[in-house]
């Protein structure tokens, strides 16, 4: 039987992977076997309210910024959050199953609507408190969602989708991503901000221009993080990436994708597939190449 996700379609065939995100770079860093099955098996994963919530603030965030400056208010921005969870949901009519009673916002038999409503009223509140770290009347970002792709010198493909970009009139660009959780603890600051570093790297392969400022905004927790990154700094995430990509080519051909067991296990999809607690992968859909003794392969070309 073919597997098929929440939205009823199969997933695509096992292919080795040709590019890195942030978040499939954070993925492996925090457990390769989490990596293949997200990259590799392509196993769905349930959407979940938290996840779904993130969304549709960010649509809202994004789209205030359609209007004229002096019509982007707290009001304005509040009314949008039913618009964009429409909007969300007439694309995706799954996510609907979100708020049968059982969520995570509501016990078992919890009436739909009820559940709906607090959810949306929290989405809320997360707009609102954005009002309160930046002000919209006086940005007028030069992109918004931002699809960005570069190719390094040794091959690597890196791409993702930046929140929002910043051109001050002088030139300088600030990267700001918008985050619906809560900000990290000082001792995690280096991890949050690895993914703003991506984004600085790639725009910085593509323009030539380092960016002045990558700004993450916590809507969670009322906080904004800010880091002006230097050539230095980029320099060192490549050569970090290029040590991943390495990891992840050689995970690729042998096949052998451990894992990490950490504080992040509880909340993972994919626990009963885990050998950490009692599961069993999947079989490996690639094909393995034998390697030799000094640890390089038997020929063939790894993932590129």
């Amino acid at each position: 039987m073919v597997s098929r996700s929440a939205s009823g379609k199969a997933p695509s065939p096992a292919s080795p992977p040709n590019s890195l995100s942030p978040s499939r770079a954070a993925d492996f860093m925090q457990c390769p076997l989490l990596y293949r099955f997200r990259v590799i098996d392509k196993i769905p994963e349930k959407p979940t309210p938290a996840a779904t919530r993130g969304t549709v603030v960010h649509a809202v965030l994004e789209r205030l910024f359609d209007s004229p400056a002096a019509e982007r208010s707290v009001r304005r921005a509040r009314s949008m959050v039913v618009r964009e969870w429409e909007r969300l949901l007439a694309k995706r009519p799954e996510l609907a199953e979100l708020f049968t009673g059982d969520g995570e916002d509501g016990g078992e038999g919890a009436a739909d609507g009820a559940e709906l409503a607090r959810w949306l009223a929290q989405a809320e509140e997360l707009v609102e408190r954005w009002f309160s770290l930046e002000d919209p009347a006086r940005l007028e970002p030069a992109e918004r969602e931002l699809f960005v792709e570069a190719r390094l010198e040794s091959g690597l493909r890196l791409r993702g989708i930046i929140d929002r970009v910043d051109v001050a009139p002088t030139g300088e660009v600030r990267i700001v991503d918008y985050k619906t959780g809560k900000a990290p603890r000082p001792e995690y600051a280096a991890d949050a901000l690895f993914q703003m570093k991506f984004y600085a790297l790639v725009l910085w392969r593509l323009r030539g221009t380092v960016p002045r400022r990558l700004q993450l905004v916590y809507l969670g927790s009322g906080d904004v993080l800010s880091y002006d990154p230097d050539e230095a700094d980029l320099r060192g995430v490549e050569r970090k990436l290029l040590a991943l990509w390495d990891a992840i080519r050689r995970a690729t051909e042998t096949g052998d994708w451990r894992p990490r067991p950490g504080p992040l296990c509880g909340w993972c999809a994919h626990r009963s597939l885990c050998p950490e607690f009692g599961g069993t992968p999947p079989p490996y859909p690639l094909v393995v190449q034998p390697r030799l003794p000094d640890g390089l392969p038997d020929g063939g070309g790894a993932a590129s």
